[in-house]
């Protein structure tokens, strides 16, 4: 039995993160998978007046199949820095072009390509074994192979000149730091960006306005729906200050000490469908 939980009246927005949290989990990255009783329970959530986002660190390559599985209002890609407010309006090619709509119903939160050339190059000044890359448009630049940790996302080797990598608007930085280089990459951190850690292993280099907390600001001025009228559901230390910036914030079980540390609910696990099964007590 899920304990009674502390919701905020009137509550509009619900936001997930996937991994972790909605899906459940598998022994590759590309297994985890979203259940029939956590669509069924969002389908009848969205049916009762609720308004319905995730908020994912995935690309659009990997969480747009899912996102369309979902009665989705919004979507929240790459941890914030690229953000579809109509996903009815969005397909596959237009959210990986680069190329913004005039409706202003995509937004893209990044920084130069040339500049994440020279933040990468300075990297591997300090540490050139370190394996780091670009993220832009859906395509991932790197000195390493990709297939490694992801098997279906697109790569294109590089050595970080502007020959190799596209002028546009970067998504982020990812690193896959070993042993000490974990502590070096943290003092090499420019001031121009933030890290975020997904899973203990995914280093992230970003705008520092592309994050979920304030991807969720975003959304509520976008909808027209208080901060207060909110619940995020989360399990990972990049999903922490979405959760505390919502009215109500829920921990799925399996979370990170951290996240269940900030949390005002916690429910089941996520291979045990506890999004749906907090949804399902309490909002249906």
């Amino acid at each position: 039995m899920i304990p009674a939980a502390h919701v905020p009246p009137q509550s509009r927005l619900v936001v997930a993160d996937l991994d972790g949290t909605l899906l459940h989990g598998a022994p590759t990255f590309e297994g985890r998978h979203l259940t029939e009783r956590s669509i069924e329970a969002i389908e009848r959530l969205h049916d009762a007046g609720y308004r319905f986002a995730i908020a994912t660190a995935r690309p659009v390559s990997t969480g747009y199949a899912l996102a369309e599985r979902l009665p989705v209002d919004a979507c929240i890609y790459l941890n914030g820095a690229l953000i579809d407010f109509n996903p009815a309006k969005s397909d596959y090619e237009m959210l990986t072009s680069g190329r913004l709509p005039a409706d202003g119903h995509l937004m893209k939160i990044g920084f130069p390509s040339s500049r994440a050339c020279e933040v990468c190059r300075s990297l591997l000044d300090a540490m050139p074994d370190l394996e780091v890359g670009i993220v832009m448009d859906d395509v991932r630049y790197t000195n390493f192979d990709v297939s490694v940790y992801w098997k279906t996302q697109t790569w294109r080797f590089t050595d970080f000149t502007e020959e190799d990598v596209p002028a546009g608007t970067a998504d982020k930085i990812i690193a896959f730091p070993k042993g000490e280089q974990r502590e070096t990459i943290r003092r090499l951190i420019p001031d121009d960006f933030a890290l975020s850690v997904s899973e203990g292993t995914l280093y992230m280099f970003m705008n520092p306005k592309a994050n979920k907390r304030d991807a969720l600001d975003i959304l509520c001025g976008r909808m027209g729906i208080a901060r207060e009228r909110t619940i995020a559901f989360g399990d990972d230390l990049v999903d922490i200050d979405m959760m505390r910036a919502a009215g109500t914030s829920v921990a799925v079980t399996n979370s990170n000490p951290k996240v269940l540390a900030i949390a005002d609910e916690i429910c089941p696990s996520n291979d045990e469908d506890g999004v749906a099964q907090w949804i399902e007590t309490h909002l249906l």
